[in-house]
C-alpha cells in the first residue's frame, strides 16, 4: 500500500465531486492507448462525452460487469493498461468481481468507482453506500489492499498517475454528486464492440 499523506480514512472524509470534471481529468492522462471499459448508464456516458477513443468500451446493460469485463481485457493484453469505471450501485452487484482481481492479480488493472450512494438513472433510489457501506474498505477485504477514497479532485489525479505508472491491482473511488451526465452515449452495441476491438487490436 503506498505511502499518501493524503489518505483518507473513509467515504465519510471524502470532498463530493463530480464525475463528469473527473473522467475528464482521466482521460487527458491517458497517452498510451489504455483500455478503458465504462460501466452503464451515467459512467459511460461521461466517458462518451470526454472523447470517444477507440480503446473505449461503452457497456450497455450487463450492470455490475464492467470490471469484469475490463479484468478480461487485462488477462488478455497484459501489457496494456485497462481501466474500469463503475458505480456503486453496479459493483454492489457484483462483489465477488473485487475478491477474483484480488486473486488473479493483475498489473495492469486500475478500477474507478463513482459512489453518489444512488441508483441514479432508474429514479434515484438509495444504494447501501448510502447506509454506511464503504467501498474502499470491502475492497480492501476482498484483497484489493492498493485501494483509497480520493480526498479532492487533485488527489484523484496523483491517484491516477500512480495507476499509470505503477503495479495493480489498484482501486480508487470517488464520492460524487448526483448531477446530470455531461452527454449521452450511441446506443449501438454492435459499433461499440467493433470500435473497441479494432481499438486494442483484438480479432472480430
Amino acid at each position: 500500500m503506498m505511502n499518501d499523506p493524503n489518505r483518507i480514512q473513509s467515504r465519510d472524509d471524502a470532498t463530493v465531486m463530480n464525475r463528469s470534471v473527473l473522467t475528464r481529468l482521466l482521460v487527458a492522462k491517458l497517452n498510451s492507448d489504455e483500455a478503458v471499459v465504462g460501466g452503464i448508464g451515467n459512467t459511460n456516458f461521461d466517458l462518451w462525452a470526454s472523447g470517444q477513443r477507440p480503446q473505449n468500451f461503452y457497456m450497455l446493460g450487463s450492470m455490475g460487469l464492467a470490471t469484469s469485463i475490463a479484468l478480461g481485457v487485462a488477462i488478455a493484453q497484459p501489457h496494456r493498461k485497462v481501466f474500469a469505471l463503475d458505480g456503486d450501485g453496479s459493483i454492489l452487484m457484483q462483489l465477488g468481481s473485487l475478491g477474483t482481481v484480488a486473486a488473479i492479480a493483475p498489473k495492469n488493472l486500475a478500477i474507478i468507482l463513482w459512489d453518489n450512494g444512488l441508483y441514479q438513472i432508474t429514479g434515484s433510489q438509495k444504494t447501501l453506500t448510502a447506509s454506511g457501506s464503504d467501498l474502499v474498505a470491502i475492497a480492501r477485504g476482498a484483497g484489493l489492499t492498493d485501494s483509497y477514497w480520493a480526498s479532492d479532485e487533485e488527489h484523484f489525479g496523483r491517484l491516477v498517475d500512480r495507476a499509470l505508472a505503477a503495479d495493480g491491482p489498484m482501486l480508487i473511488a470517488a464520492r460524487i454528486d448526483g448531477e446530470k451526465p455531461a452527454g449521452t452515449t450511441e446506443r449501438d452495441p454492435v459499433k461499440i464492440r467493433l470500435n473497441f476491438m479494432r481499438g486494442i487490436g483484438a480479432a472480430a
